[in-house]
């Protein structure tokens, strides 16, 4: 082996092909890794103001999120009570619905990218 294809060999092993992946409608942001995470710690904490201290949003930024998502895709995802000892928040059964698709789907096209990733990059 020439050391030019050695060094490919070993560089190859070493990059790793990394994704950012996000949904839009109308050119505008409805779903990535931020709704994400916002929406995994609304269904872990039961509220989006901790939701928003726990991935370290502004509540403001947290709720206009949750608002521009649900009127983007014309579907209630965060169902909201205020006040008393009932206040709070969860997923509608189609935010959790979202959110399992979503992950799912990522996955999905995170196994596309590594699989395809030596057929374009073996030469290199």
């Amino acid at each position: 082996m020439a050391t030019d294809d050695k060094k490919s060999a070993t560089l190859l092993s070493k990059i790793q092909p990394k994704i950012k992946l996000w949904l839009e409608v109308d050119g505008e942001v409805v779903f990535g890794s931020g709704r994400v995470a916002l929406f995994e710690a609304i269904e872990e904490t039961g509220s989006i103001k901790q939701a928003s201290e726990k991935i370290n949003m502004s509540y403001r930024a947290a709720w206009g999120k949750v608002k521009a998502t649900e009127e983007r895709l014309g579907l209630k995802l965060v169902q909201r009570q205020a006040g008393g000892r009932n206040s709070g928040a969860e997923l509608t059964p189609k935010g959790k619905e979202l959110l399992q698709i979503y992950r799912k789907y990522k996955q999905n096209v995170a196994a596309v990218i590594d699989d395809s990733f030596p057929d374009f990059f073996e030469e290199f």
